[in-house]
């Protein structure tokens, strides 16, 4: 059960991030954003707040936020349909009620002749039981109601493809973008809490069990010397301990001013069918505030170029579908690393956050990466690609991305569970 929630929040965090980013570059664009949702699917919560839906579905698989001119959901009002409309003080229409208007008392049955929700933002039409042709302003907020459900309208402004090149770009890069903040925020937290981790020659933290504590070696020792051989990092510390797995090794430490002489054995541990030693002591740390924010960006570049690396190997030709994972094996990898402490777990988190916005990068439809390779296109020829050519490449790309992620699925379910 632990396991399922770290599962759940992590998830679920990295995608409201990303989802995050783009709500909030798009905001600040001034587009409407509908609905702001964590996964896909029938609606298991919904609250409304401003102009925006929020919203958590039953498929958690990822989320989305719906902005206006970008949905499919529009009504059209078309000439002769007769609808209600309820007005403000102003005589602005504020609620255009398509069908079910016996629910608005003061709702007045107009037949309509045009219909400008976009640019003019008027209707014009025949009030019932008059003969003179009338138009109506629109309010920029009114809503349409249709099966009692009710959207507001979007008036072109507040439209997607409205905005420039840049602000449309920007609340597409954010999505990836905070992921990236959401990792180095993870990884600088994580060095305040624990330290950041030094090459010094001394020992960090002794775990409760292990070949160290049993030969009475105590955090802070400084290590002079194994075996005779003078040590000056850290990184030969381990290297000496890793190479002699089951072998008596003779440490001189330094405690406190004291040169003490400390036999230690390590254990024998395999790993990927290699043995190494192991005394169970965590590498040095230190505190610095400073030096946290330093590392965490290290860290952000250090997991971002080996996730490249990565995915070099599809062009070199050395990949292998069980080097992706779906939602399978990041759950069981979660679990794996959940049992190491809370610390090891957020750092996962921050990785995993680094690779969804890397993966949404990629230049593939139906991803950011891809949309923003339209708009490329769009900045060097001069006006953007047709709309219904775009949409099918991208329903054409979210077609095969959801039978990969089938794919990878059940070949999780073969590698853990068959």
């Amino acid at each position: 059960m632990n396991t399922v929630i770290a599962f759940i929040v992590i998830f679920g965090s990295l995608v409201f991030f990303h989802e995050l980013g783009h709500f909030i570059f798009a905001r600040r664009a001034g587009i409407l954003c509908r609905e702001f949702a964590i996964g896909f699917g029938p609606k298991v919560f919904s609250h409304k707040k401003g102009e925006t839906v929020w919203t958590i579905r039953l498929l958690p698989l990822g989320g989305y936020v719906r902005m206006a001119g970008e949905d499919p959901e529009t009504t059209e009002l078309k000439a002769g349909q007769r609808i209600g409309v309820v007005f403000n003080e102003n005589e602005e229409a504020v609620n255009l009620i398509i069908n079910g208007r016996d629910r608005f008392k003061d709702a007045r049955v107009i037949e309509i002749e045009r219909a400008d929700l976009e640019h003019g933002l008027t209707i014009s039409g025949y009030e019932e039981g008059e003969e003179e042709l009338k138009t109506y302003p629109v309010h920029r907020e009114a809503l349409i109601t249709e099966d009692q459900l009710s959207i507001q309208i979007a008036p072109y402004d507040r439209q997607f493809n409205s905005k420039t090149l840049l602000q449309r770009a920007m609340a597409i890069f954010a999505g990836p973008l905070f992921n990236f903040i959401l990792a180095f925020i993870v990884f600088v937290v994580l060095a305040m809490i624990q330290g950041i981790p030094t090459n010094e020659p001394e020992l960090g933290e002794v775990i409760d069990e292990g070949a160290a504590v049993e030969a009475g070696l105590k955090e802070g020792d400084r290590v002079v010397s194994i075996d005779g051989e003078n040590m000056a990092s850290w990184d030969e510390i381990v290297k000496v301990i890793q190479e002699n797995p089951g072998e008596e090794l003779t440490f001189i430490v330094d405690r406190e001013g004291e040169q003490l002489t400390v036999p230690v054995t390590p254990s024998a541990e395999e790993a990927e069918g290699k043995t190494f030693g192991r005394i169970g002591v965590y590498s040095p740390f230190e505190h610095s505030i400073i030096g946290s924010f330093t590392y965490g960006a290290k860290d952000v570049y250090n997991w971002t170029k080996l996730i490249f690396e990565l995915l070099g190997t599809i062009v070199t030709g050395q990949f292998s579908l069980d080097m992706l994972s779906g939602p399978v094996g990041i759950y069981v990898s979660t679990d794996t690393v959940a049992q190491s402490g809370i610390f090891n777990l957020a750092k996962w988190a921050g990785v995993l956050s680094i690779n969804l916005g890397i993966m949404n990068l990629l230049p593939l439809p139906a991803l950011d990466g891809g949309r923003l390779m339209f708009f490329l296109y769009e900045a060097v020829r001069g006006k953007p690609v047709d709309r219904q050519m775009e949409g099918m490449v991208h329903f054409v790309g979210f077609a095969l991305l959801m039978l990969l992620m089938i794919v990878v699925t059940w070949n999780d379910i073969q590698r853990f569970f068959l």
